[in-house]
């Protein structure tokens, strides 16, 4: 199971095991491996831990819409086999074959983050080991379980410095019969916020709302779901003004664009005010920006070129101090997590000195070198 430089687990016991004989070793926890760069490099002799053995879903119970999946399991098999239920867990980040434990770890999100929340709302039970060997389960199956502390929500965008997740309890939510999708067009940035802010203001129940800029060409995309998607979609592009407004049924290319474009070879994602979005667009430069509009969260995705850290770096100059990630091309820069609060600094050190003393888990690669 083990040799010098990898651990392949194939329940949580053997985890458990190796990790305790690995007590003078650092590790780094990795499934499929689609988010490898991010969160910067490991020390060299750095043991890596796959997931890949962990590979089961463990139980589905459709009545109560949960469940339970070792990390090794990648999202897309989960979402074919939750399918064929009618049901979805409702993360739909960019796929790139990435596991459970993975989209855990690095809490990424897809669009439907605007509706159904990111990984900490749908994660209801979780099962971790920690560097001494200890396994250690929070939650459970029952969607209201309020039951311990809700290691869920610690270990979500994590990164795996505190432990390795093994196997999650998630809420499901219905599939969609249908979705159709509004598409407003214009290149001014002051129209495409004002346009954010007419859908924002009403209760539409929309599955996603999403900003889309290109070279100077921007859309604002709200998608619907169920068996009136289309109608309420075409309601809903009646309160748009001064933009190029259009409903399209066979919307699933959009969103699989859209979700596309929040990768590339240097994406740097900006958490800010809804309203701050002209300001992020005008430091996006020739990046493409992929927005949660209503959120705040964008993620811009640079191309490639020369000079492409100066690039980054600009971008983040001129964002500042809306906190900045770089997470694809975390490499190109010397620091790519915002620098911290003080206190809050102080207070994720605690935290990482309580579940892993030793250290062993990625030491130095989380916001500021924990």
């Amino acid at each position: 199971m083990t040799t010098a430089s990898a651990v392949r687990p194939a329940s949580t016991e053997e985890a458990a095991a190796a990790l305790a004989g690995l007590s003078d070793a650092t590790v780094r926890p990795v499934g499929a491996g689609s988010r490898a760069e991010w969160g910067g490099g490991d020390a060299p002799g750095t043991v890596t831990l796959h997931t890949g053995g962990l590979d089961r879903i463990v139980a589905h119970n459709p009545g109560d819409f949960t469940a339970i999946v070792q990390a090794g399991v990648p999202l897309a098999e989960l979402q074919r086999h939750l399918g064929r239920e009618g049901q979805w867990l409702a993360l739909d980040p960019p796929d790139r074959g990435g596991t459970i434990g993975g989209l855990v770890a690095t809490a990424d999100s897809g669009p439907a983050r605007h509706r159904y929340g990111g990984v900490r709302d749908l994660v209801i039970g979780i099962t971790v080991v920690l560097s001494d060997g200890s396994v250690a389960r929070s939650g459970g199956t029952v969607i209201k379980n309020v039951a311990g502390y809700d290691l869920g929500k610690l270990f979500a965008g994590s990164y795996g410095t505190l432990g390795l997740v093994t196997q999650v309890a998630v809420r499901l939510h219905p599939l969609p019969a249908r979705t159709a999708t509004v598409v407003a067009a214009t290149a001014d940035p002051g129209t495409l916020t004002g346009a954010v802010r007419a859908m924002s203001r009403h209760p539409l129940e929309a599955m996603a709302l999403d900003v889309s800029w290109r070279s100077g060409e921007g859309r604002l995309l709200v998608r619907f779901g169920g068996v009136t998607a289309e109608a309420r979609a075409a309601d809903a592009a009646k309160l748009l003004r001064d933009v190029d407004v259009s409903v399209v049924a066979d919307d699933e290319s959009i969103w699989a664009a859209q979700r596309s474009a929040q990768r590339g070879p240097a994406v740097v994602k900006v958490s800010a005010l809804p309203t701050d979005l002209p300001a992020v667009l005008a430091a996006a430069g020739e990046a493409t920006v992929v927005s949660r509009a209503a959120l705040g969260v964008s993620y811009l995705s640079f191309p490639a070129g020369d000079d492409l850290a100066a690039r980054v770096a600009a971008a983040r100059a001129a964002l500042a101090p809306r906190p900045t990630v770089v997470l694809d091309g975390a490499g190109l820069v010397d620091a790519p997590w915002p620098a911290p609060d003080p206190g809050t600094l102080a207070l994720m050190r605690r935290v990482k000195a309580r579940f892993d003393p030793a250290g062993m888990f990625r030491p130095g690669t989380y916001v500021g070198g924990i």
